[in-house]
């Protein structure tokens, strides 16, 4: 196995769901812009979607694919009947949460946008709009089992795939509503439950090759199961804690007209960017790496764990270092059309700049949290999650009404990087991670090739300025350029330097 070339598989089908993500935002700042029916609908699809990250994007697979792992080895047999046991498990809990927020969304939409209660209008559309968005939760969750089953076997294309689909019919969602006047925000949301339905469909196709489902309906639940289901809501809990943090943030700014929209469409900028650096190196590694401490083979993991954080730092310094520096021009390329104003753009670029200053820690976050799941160990990331948290809260209500909603990106921030060094003491405190020389010498390179791209992306953003200006009708083929140049002119120093190089990230 190659990290780099896993990664690299696993991240292209996410770049390209991204960039469909990008373009399905694209017109839903035309068409909505930051109306209550963006904000509404906005507040609607945050749960089913934070559930769709934080399953989607590894933590289901935290739990499951260790105990998954041990589990075969001992037999594919018991392989097979432990996950048909979490399966049934996982089908009739998800019935029965969506079936009472079903009857209860008036009061979960109040939990998750309180600010919404002022004005009837909007807390209603949102209720309704919640109402059909909510079954997607339960799709996205049993697709994130059938990506485990395949994650678990080295096949990460397929889970890196899927979420494609929510984006495309997303798409089409509005492109149908625009041909036919019917309403954006309600046929959005029948879009995402659809998408939903689809994307598990796919998933099972592929996992077929490998697992073949089956129910077990029986009263005792087996060792091997509970055990399971105790490390599964820490890893929940610990691996999100990023889309804890935001949706935490959206229910402090429905206080505020128009930043919920904000923090949505920052979000969905540096999103892409974790994605790949934090997202994409950790759910790849963690198989092996589960693979590597089960056998006992602790020199080998911890090549594995230095391997995962160099290949992160690589893709996430230069990415926070983008967005600090050109997060306007970024902003104004991407969404500055339609309904969404000049406001709108500052507003959102200043989130977006804040998000930025934490990119590495957020990447980061997500490898150090493998290292305790890959040891059955989720329990101590819960506990750190739990302070990164109760930090992120304490700054942004104490200072909400003094500062406004950028509070929010601010404390995600800070209290994320308390987090990454609380980690790394812990880690080498109890001999989980040593790092060795190659790090610290590949770090350096990497911050010197980081540098040098920084000050050619200066430079650029100076001197295409009018062509990124947000009366500009071709500002985001400009920004493609510059994008490209420097993705080039960065891996370009990065290989002379020898840091990025496949051979090194290749694996027995």
């Amino acid at each position: 196995m190659n990290l780099l070339f896993s990664t690299t598989v696993f991240s292209f089908y996410t770049m390209l769901s991204r960039v469909l993500g990008y373009f399905r935002d694209i017109l839903i700042a035309i068409f909505l812009g930051t109306s209550i029916y963006a904000d509404a609908f906005f507040v609607a699809f945050r749960l089913p979607n934070t559930f769709r990250r934080l399953f989607a994007e590894g933590t289901f697979n935290a739990a499951f694919i260790p105990s998954y792992t041990a589990e075969k080895i001992k037999g594919k047999s018991q392989g097979k009947r432990f996950a048909d046991e979490v399966l049934t498990l996982l089908i009739l809990g998800l019935l029965t949460i969506v079936l009472i927020v079903e009857i209860l969304t008036p009061y979960v939409v109040y939990l998750i946008a309180p600010g919404f209660v002022e004005d009837n209008t909007k807390f209603d559309l949102a209720v309704d709009l919640t109402r059909i968005t909510f079954p997607f939760l339960a799709f996205v969750s049993l697709s994130s089992f059938f990506a485990g089953i395949l994650n678990s076997e080295n096949k990460f294309a397929a889970a890196a795939a899927a979420p494609i689909f929510l984006n495309l019919i997303l798409i089409l969602s509005l492109i149908i509503a625009y041909y036919f006047k019917l309403d954006y925000a309600f046929n959005l949301s029948y879009g995402v439950s659809i998408s939903g339905l689809i994307q598990l469909l796919f998933l099972i196709f592929f996992a077929l090759k490998y697992y073949q489902p089956s129910l077990i309906l029986k009263n005792k639940v087996k060792r091997n199961v509970k055990f399971f289901l105790k490390k599964l809501l820490p890893s929940i809990f610990s691996s999100g804690v990023i889309q804890i943090s935001i949706l935490v943030g959206t229910i402090i700014a429905s206080f505020q007209a128009g930043a919920v929209s904000y923090l949505y469409y920052a979000d969905r900028v540096y999103q892409i960017n974790l994605a790949v650096a934090g997202i994409a190196v950790s759910t790849v590694s963690l198989p092996l790496l589960s693979k590597l401490i089960k056998n006992k083979k602790t020199n080998e993991a911890n090549k594995i764990q230095n391997k995962s954080l160099e290949l992160s730092l690589l893709l996430s310094l230069p990415a926070s270092l983008a967005l600090i520096v050109g997060s306007e021009e970024i902003v104004n390329a991407l969404f500055g059309y339609g309904s969404f104003t000049k406001n709108d753009i500052v507003q959102t670029s200043l989130a977006l700049k804040y998000f930025g200053y934490g990119i590495p820690a957020f990447a980061i976050l997500k490898i150090f949290a493998n290292f305790f799941f890959a040891r059955d160990n989720t329990m101590t990331p819960f506990k750190v999650s739990s302070i990164i948290v109760f930090i992120n809260i304490a700054i942004s209500i104490l200072f909400f009404k003094q500062i406004g909603f950028i509070i929010i990106p601010i404390a995600t921030t800070l209290s994320t990087w308390i987090g990454v060094f609380y980690y790394f003491y812990l880690l080498t405190k109890i001999g989980y991670l040593k790092i060795n020389s190659r790090l610290y010498i590949n770090f350096m390179k990497i911050v010197f090739s980081t540098t040098i791209m920084t000050y050619a992306l200066q430079e650029s953003l100076n001197y295409f300025a009018k062509n990124l200006s947000y009366s500009s009708d071709y500002k985001i083929l400009y920004l493609l350029f510059i994008v490209i140049c420097l993705a080039l002119l960065y891996f370009l120093i990065c290989y002379f330097l020898k840091v990025f190089n496949v051979r090194s990230f290749k694996t027995k």
